[in-house]
């Protein structure tokens, strides 16, 4: 394949994907995180002190932010995100406009995440790898779907992936008239990557590791030649630091105070690890937990890629171990990449609530996919028809997989997860709160006048009812169904069990006993009961 032809491939795919993306916009409404991003971004554009939820840093927010910004909105100057966001959200009483702008502020990250996986395959393993891991990438539903939202998890995915990429093109250049610009443009990445999602800090240090060892064990470098690297990266290692440093500082408007620079940068950080350490309301598996499971992240990963793609990764990796000794360690590094990420979040994560916190991992497994890929497809002998014919089905069933989840890319989950994906995972990696517009519009079909109901997203459900587009609602009764009609959403059920979550968990609830009469999208149940 020409160089040429390679890069109208990669548009083509990333043109593909981003159509695919921008025409979820319309059907789902906002998830329960995304006013709180748009708010908390409104602050931070609008020059008040970002003391929103600092939890999360600014610019992926204020990237969210913009779109709305651009359309004319302004900051109302309520307290808090989740106020502040809604009323952004409804400026001009176009709330679906002005969620769509939001989510297309999160766009350039995943063109972003993308690019690298693109330039980073076909640096290390050519132009056929390049687009089989492109193609992956761009039909992994997961990636679909949280390019599709105003939230930081694609913001991270880009953004780790571009800082590791960044980090590696750095360590290959000692000494070279270029290392000044690469220290800048390390350092710039780095910065992104923290301005974007605090997950960055460990995430980039442990998958760095991650390669570092397995560079020593497969290499074998003698030492003197480590020293010499050592010394030839001293220099620029400051330049990396300085640099960072200033952006990130600038990314929070060179604010000082307390006798420190950013503060809101280290409370930001004190917040997340106290989070951590008190641990977070989860479900795996049909249980309820709040320190989280060492293996939430491996379940999660095997019930959210799509088999084809769980295949390829597979003989990647086999391809990436025998070969792990060839081009200077480049097999190794993309299987450090997302082996560092996940065994971090696996080993010292107390906050389960998805696939999306170890999304930049796959910027890592699709690489690793377009190895196995290639070597299917260049396989020689009497062996390489049928691998060919192989990856043919690998590919199709692929796309089949991708394309029969449309729209519903956040709720994929694959055919080993069965009929009811709910007893495996929620929350993010199912029901969001996304599907009330879709209920909203069943109930108006229904003619519903009176609902029994625990919404996930009860802000949207209240907007809806501020507008007459919403039948009065009551409490959702854990002893039994109402008469006429009852709704669950899938996270309140699964998680909180109408009340039982911790009192009686094992308690069988009606809505176990009693099948809904109809699903609306795949967040919600709805009964009547005559």
């Amino acid at each position: 394949m020409s160089h040429s032809r390679s890069i109208l491939t990669f548009a083509a795919l990333l043109a593909i994907a981003t159509l695919r993306i921008v025409s979820t916009y319309s059907i789902f409404n906002d998830t329960v995180d995304e006013a709180w991003h748009v708010g908390c971004g409104m602050i931070w554009l609008s020059g008040r002190p970002y003391d929103c939820n600092p939890e999360h840093p600014p610019l992926a927010r204020g990237m969210m932010a913009l779109g709305p910004y651009l359309a004319g909105a302004r900051d109302p100057g309520l307290p808090g995100g989740q106020p502040e966001g809604r009323a952004v959200l409804h400026y001009h009483g176009n709330f679906d406009r002005m969620l769509a702008l939001a989510r297309m502020g999160v766009l350039p990250f995943f063109w972003l995440a993308a690019l690298i996986v693109y330039l980073w395959t076909r640096r290390s393993f050519g132009e056929p790898a390049a687009f089989f891991a492109t193609l992956c990438f761009t039909m992994f539903p997961a990636i679909l779907a949280h390019a599709g939202l105003a939230t930081t998890d694609m913001p991270a995915t880009g953004s780790i992936g571009a800082g590791f990429f960044a980090l590696l093109l750095w360590t290959e250049n000692p000494g070279s008239i270029r290392k000044p610009a690469m220290s800048l443009l390390l350092g710039a990445a780095l910065a992104l990557a923290i301005l974007s999602k605090f997950s960055s800090l460990p995430f980039l240090p442990c998958a760095a590791l991650a390669a570092l060892v397995g560079y020593l064990i497969f290499q074998r470098p003698r030492v003197d030649s480590i020293l010499e690297w050592i010394r030839l990266h001293a220099f620029p290692t400051e330049i990396v630091a300085v640099t960072a440093a200033i952006l990130i500082w600038a990314g929070y408007r060179f604010h000082f105070a307390r006798g420190v620079p950013a503060p809101e940068l280290w409370q930001g950080i004190r917040d997340v690890i106290s989070h951590n350490d008190t641990g977070h309301p989860g479900y795996l598996l049909g249980h309820y937990g709040e320190q989280g499971w060492w293996y939430y992240y491996p379940v999660a990963i095997f019930y959210k890629t799509p088999i084809a793609l769980l295949a390829l990764i597979a003989i990647g990796v086999v391809v990436c171990l025998r070969r792990r000794g060839e081009r200077g360690g480049a097999y190794v590094t993309p299987l450090a990449f997302a082996l560092g990420i996940v065994v971090f979040a696996a080993t010292f994560s107390h906050i389960n609530l998805g696939i999306r916190h170890v999304l930049p991992a796959y910027v890592g497994f699709s690489i690793i996919a377009g190895v196995g890929a290639q070597w299917l497809w260049s396989s020689g002998g009497s062996f390489n028809k049928a691998a060919r014919a192989i990856l043919a089905a690998l590919l199709l069933w692929l796309a089949a997989s991708s394309a029969l989840s449309h729209p519903d890319y956040l709720a994929y989950f694959n055919a080993f997860a069965g009929s009811k994906p709910e007893n495996i995972l929620i929350d993010s990696d199912l029901d969001w709160g996304q599907d009330m517009k879709r209920l909203a519009l069943r109930l108006k079909e229904l003619d519903v006048k009176e609902l029994a109901f625990d919404p996930f997203n009860g802000a949207y459900v209240e907007d809806l009812q501020n507008a007459y587009e919403f039948p009065p609602i009551k409490p959702l009764d854990p002893k039994g169904p109402s008469h006429g009609w009852n709704a669950a959403s899938l996270t309140m059920l699964k998680l909180w069990r109408l009340g039982y979550f911790k009192s009686d968990p094992a308690r069988v609830l009606w809505t176990d006993r009693i099948p809904p009469t109809e699903h609306v999208g795949k967040g919600v149940l709805l009964w009547y009961v005559p």
